[in-house]
Formats: structure tokens, sequence, C-alpha cells
């Protein structure tokens, strides 16, 4: 990094450790401003700024209101995320500055007596863990969610098929492999940029994580059945379970979000889809969804959540969810549920999903749902999975955690309507 980025990640930080945005927002409506920063700058910007959200717990220790002092914030996560030698930046900081990252470093075996600055979580978060971890088990959670996430596709099965496609990359690209489980994706370490490659533009490959793909391969969707994608967002699941369906069929893709569904549908035409239906509603309780009561074979519900399952990718989430906001989406969660329950026809399936790892937003809520829903049974996640030969046990629930599985934290709950 040279002091012009730094710059430019100070006034980057300023904004995104108020946490009143997304980062990824903050970061996006800033490169949009300075249109003359390069590739490189850009990339140095991101790293640092992100690298300051994932040690945030250890930077906020040493700074009251770190937005406030964002260049220190900066240099903070140089030393304490990317490895940065104090000796590199001595160039272009001050005497005052150099003094604060010596006592940074120096102080390093003090973050050992705190469990939320060594597990890079907040004590909010760590008081609602503690309920369903030990101590050792929240340790392992921050850390595994401390490095940035691999960049996972779904190879779309009405264009090609996984093997011939990972060839075809494994020629162009360095460490690209087959994810494990997921038997269309793969898996890029390096996060090469494939927005204009030839097989992300003839729509070959989808952007979606492993954890996501599997949502789809649990919902094992038929050619001629009616889907309903309950909270389809831009659609990465409703595009896999179209090609899971041959393009036969009919896919509902609500959304509560114009600008989501209007995403989709670019990508529906790049992926040759034509048995996806985008519609717009106001809520659960829209009346346009009445017509589809009883009428759905499948009906898939990934629900609003915490998303703290995906703090590879947004560790700012750990910081602008709390409790409140937590009790607000449980009861929004069932809500949803519920009403998207009355779409399945007898003998269809129901799935209920998060990125979360968050026991209140799983397994309580659907211990919730079958009590007051006894025409719904569960059925065997894993073996759902182990039918397509996926081998993936993780018994009646799915439950995808980053340190085990190298996906982002999900969880899904399958139940079958019988009567």
């Amino acid at each position: 990094m040279n002091a012009i980025q730094l710059q430019h990640t100070a006034q980057v930080l300023s904004q995104m450790l108020t946490f009143k945005q997304p980062a990824d927002i903050v970061l996006s409506h800033y490169f949009r401003e300075q249109k003359k920063l390069g590739k490189n700058d850009r990339h140095e910007i991101a790293e640092t700024a992100f690298a300051a959200l994932r040690h945030y717990e250890k930077i906020a220790t040493f700074l009251q209101e770190p937005f406030k002092q964002a260049r220190k914030a900066a240099l903070a996560a140089l030393v304490l995320g990317r490895s940065t030698n104090i000796s590199q930046l001595s160039d272009w900081i001050e005497d005052e500055e150099t003094t604060f990252l010596q006592q940074l470093k120096a102080h390093k075996n003090e973050y050992s007596g705190s469990l939320n600055t060594q597990a890079e979580l907040p004590e909010w978060l760590i008081s609602r863990l503690s309920t369903q971890m030990s101590e050792t088990e929240i340790l392992a959670f921050g850390r595994s969610v401390m490095n940035g996430a691999p960049l996972d596709v779904r190879v779309n099965s009405l264009k090609g098929k996984r093997d011939k496609i990972l060839t075809q990359l494994a020629q162009e690209f360095e460490h690209v492999n087959a994810t494990p489980f997921a038997p269309h994706g793969i898996r890029f370490t390096n996060k090469p940029a494939l927005n204009k490659h030839e097989l992300f533009l003839n729509g070959t490959l989808e952007i979606q994580d492993e954890g996501s793909q599997l949502l789809a391969q649990l919902l094992s969707a038929k050619r001629g059945e009616i889907i309903v994608d309950f909270c389809a967002g831009a659609g990465g699941k409703t595009l896999a379970i179209g090609a899971q369906m041959a393009n036969k069929g009919r896919i509902y893709a609500f959304d509560i979000a114009e600008k989501r569904l209007a995403n989709l549908k670019p990508r529906m035409t790049r992926a040759g889809l034509t048995n996806i239906h985008p519609e717009r509603i106001q809520n659960e309780h829209d009346p346009r969804i009445a017509r589809l009561r009883n009428k759905a074979h499948r009906v898939l519900v990934d629900a609003p959540c915490s998303g703290l399952g995906t703090l590879r990718r947004n560790p700012d989430l750990k910081y602008r969810q709390n409790n409140d906001t937590i009790n607000q989406l449980l009861t929004q969660q069932q809500s949803i549920l519920q009403a998207a329950s009355d779409l399945v026809m007898v003998g269809g399936r129901l799935i209920y999903a998060t990125c979360s790892i968050l026991r209140e937003e799983n397994e309580d809520q659907a211990a919730n749902f079958l009590a007051n829903n006894p025409q719904f049974i569960l059925e065997n996640a894993s073996e759902i999975l182990a039918a397509q030969k996926i081998d993936l046990n993780t018994g009646n629930y799915l439950k995808l955690n980053t340190e085990q599985h190298q996906t982002d934290g999900f969880f899904a709950a399958v139940f079958k309507r019988q009567k």
C-alpha cells in the first residue's frame, strides 16, 4: 500500500465503521465516485478496509470511535490483518502513528485475555452464542470466518458438464477445483474476476456459494412441477432450480424488492431459462399468493435472517445486527414460513433455510413450525442428499459451517406435507 491508497482507505473507513450501511455498498459507492482509481488501487483499498472490519475488536480496544480515527484504523488493519511490517510504512507515516502501531503490536498478548478480541466477535453475539456453544467452539467459529471466502460457481447443467468445464478452467486459472459436496460446483481459491469471462457471459457459469447450491439439491425439483421460491432475491437458487428441472415446469420467484427481481431477469436470459416467473409481492400475505394455495409441489423459503453465516464475506454484519434486530427477524421468519406452507400440496415438500448459525433462527424455528403444523413431518436432509450420491451427513437438518465444510454457514429443514 502507498500513501495515496491509505488516504482513500481512511476515507472509506470513516463511513464504513459507522455501520450505518452495508460495507460492500459503502465501498461500491466510493469506487463509483473515484473513477480514476486503478485495479490495484481498488484491490488494496478493499482488502485493507475489510481487514479493519475483521480485526475491529482489537482495533476498537486501542481506538475510541475508530470511524473518527479512520487513518489509524487503516494502519492498524495493515499491521494486524495484512501482516505489514511497520518499517514498510515508515516513509509516509508520522512519528505519532509509528508509536501507535508499536504499542498495538506490543500489546498483542493482551488480546488473549478476552474472548471477544480472540474471536473477533462483539459481546452481544458472544452472549447469544454462549447458549449453544462452548468458549472453544465460539473461538473456533470466530477464527473460521476471519479470512475471506473463496469464489464458488455453479455450472449450468443446461449448458455444460462440470468435468469438462473444470478441465477448461484449470488450463486458465490456478487453484481451481470441484466443490467437495455440490455436484455442479467449482471453487476458485484465488477469486479471479469472472464477470467478463466467456463462460459467465454465455450463462454456463453462475456465481453461487456451495452451501446455497446444496439448498437447491435438497429441494430436488422435478421436470413439470410447480415450484415456489418464496424469498427469491436476485435468484441464484431460482436459477439452480430451473436448471434442475431442465427448463420444464413453472417456478414462481417471489420477492418484496423490485430491484432484486429486476436483477434476476437478465440472469434468466443468460442462463437460457424460460420457466421462471418473477413476481414482486407486498409481503407474505399478498393476496396474489393465494392462487397457489395447495398447488405447489415444492416451496423454498430462504428466509430473511441475520446473515451471521456469511461473516467471511460480510464481516460488518456482526456490528449491524443486534439483539433487537434478531428478535424482529424471528417474528418475521415465523410469519413467512407459515404463509409459504399454505402453498404446499399434500405430498409436497417445504424447505426452510437461513444463512445463520443461531439456533433461535434455525432449529428453534423448525421445532416451532412442526409443533403448530401437525400436517407436516420432518424429512431427513442427509438422506435426501445421499439419494443424490452427495456424501454429507449433518443429521436431520442440513447444517453447514465454515470451519468444517469451507462454505458459508447454512441451515435447512425439510418438511413434507402428509395431509
